[in-house]
């Protein structure tokens, strides 16, 4: 890699961090609450211009006050609001701003900023299902693992001295804690050091297409959790298609919207071949039944009844409710093996630790007691 080419990179990453910095996060929550605010506000007659006005005195952070008034004198200039949110692309996305497009442009911009809130807040529900399914076990896991690390390292040995004053014989079991024990104790920088270089290590090659494309293929193999991402990402992607194709957006350009909102890069890339393959002459049912790895094949079944019928807009949204039961049903069955799992593997653990140190008490009272 030449000198000219990690000074630019070094350079995009400075942009990046300072645009981070300086643009204003917006969680779901936050974006379908302006969008229903804005939309509540125009329905009741309200100019979209003095709306606009009316968030930016309610806002409480400084760049997301900032980011209204920069609207504001987009919108008084004689903008769409469409295109002064192009400038906030990376807080509200391509969907948004299409949605919001399609809504001034037809003249049902207020009906369409409370679709987009309701399908927003669909999305983060969506999200909260996944993550509450993953995060519980992890937290347990952690917590497990950090008691166990204060045991071997603080309560061990305070013990130790005991043991070896009245030569007792350690067993196995006592002997590979004494020495994890004098690892964590002795070398804990190191380890600490690695594990925050493997960290960085990580993220920084998740910058990398490749490695970021590889890690995205390789979530969906993982057992139990692969097949709860994969009806989650056919969810989020057969419902942002349906309301594409429902607000008359282009084919093409609905595609290439739902790559962009598409957060696993398989799936993102997939739309984009349907997308080739679409004006090549193609049909969306025909390429989905060619890759039953990531797309199921009721789903291309619908979809190409949906094309022939000419209703492919709400069998697609059909599909979206039907795949998200089924995600439930996932979410429920991951999170009653995972946690009875999690609790053996801390059993066990704890288990390992607390033989280990009472087994040698156990011999000492042994031996204090007088033979007969």
């Amino acid at each position: 890699m030449t000198t000219a080419t990690l000074t630019e990179s070094f350079k995009n990453l400075m942009t990046d961090i300072k645009t981070s910095l300086t643009m204003p996060r917006l969680s779901l929550q936050e974006q379908a609450l302006f969008a229903k605010r804005l939309s509540l506000l125009t329905q009741s007659g309200v100019p979209l211009l003095r709306g606009v006005h009316m968030l930016e005195a309610d806002a409480e952070s400084r760049n997301l006050k900032k980011m209204f008034t920069l609207i504001a004198e987009d919108l008084a200039n004689g903008q769409f609001l469409s295109k002064s949110l192009g400038r906030f692309r990376k807080v509200f996305g391509d969907f948004a701003i299409n949605m919001i497009y399609v809504g001034e442009t037809s003249g049902n911009l207020s009906q369409n900023l409370r679709y987009l809130s309701e399908e927003i807040d669909k999305q983060r529900r969506l999200r909260q299902k996944v993550v509450s399914a993953l995060v519980y076990p992890c937290v347990i896991l952690i917590a497990s693992l950090a008691v166990s690390g204060l045991m071997t390292v603080y309560l061990f040995p305070k013990l130790l001295p005991i043991f070896k004053s009245l030569n007792v014989d350690l067993p196995f079991t006592t002997r590979a804690l004494l020495f994890i024990s004098n690892f964590l104790i002795n070398y804990w920088y190191y380890l600490l050091g690695g594990l925050i270089t493997l960290i960085i290590a990580f993220f920084l090659l998740l910058r990398a297409t490749p490695f970021r494309f590889l890690m995205h293929k390789l979530v969906l193999k993982i057992p139990l959790v692969g097949t709860m991402l994969k009806y989650y990402y056919i969810v989020n992607m057969c419902r942002t298609l349906g309301i594409t194709f429902k607000s008359q957006i282009h084919v093409l350009e609905a595609t290439n919207i739902t790559a962009d909102t598409c957060t696993n890069m398989v799936y993102s890339k997939a739309l984009r071949e349907l997308n080739q393959s679409i004006t090549k002459g193609g049909n969306m049912a025909d390429y989905f039944s060619q890759d039953k790895a990531h797309f199921p094949s009721l789903m291309s079944q619908m979809i190409s009844i949906g094309e022939s019928t000419g209703t492919l807009s709400d069998t697609l949204l059909y599909l979206s409710n039907i795949y998200e039961e089924e995600l439930d049903e996932q979410t429920k069955r991951l999170s009653s093996l995972i946690e009875p799992a999690v609790m053996i593997f801390m059993g066990i653990i704890v288990g390992f630790i607390a033989v280990s140190i009472i087994t040698p008490i156990y011999e000492i009272t042994q031996n204090l007691n007088p033979k007969h």
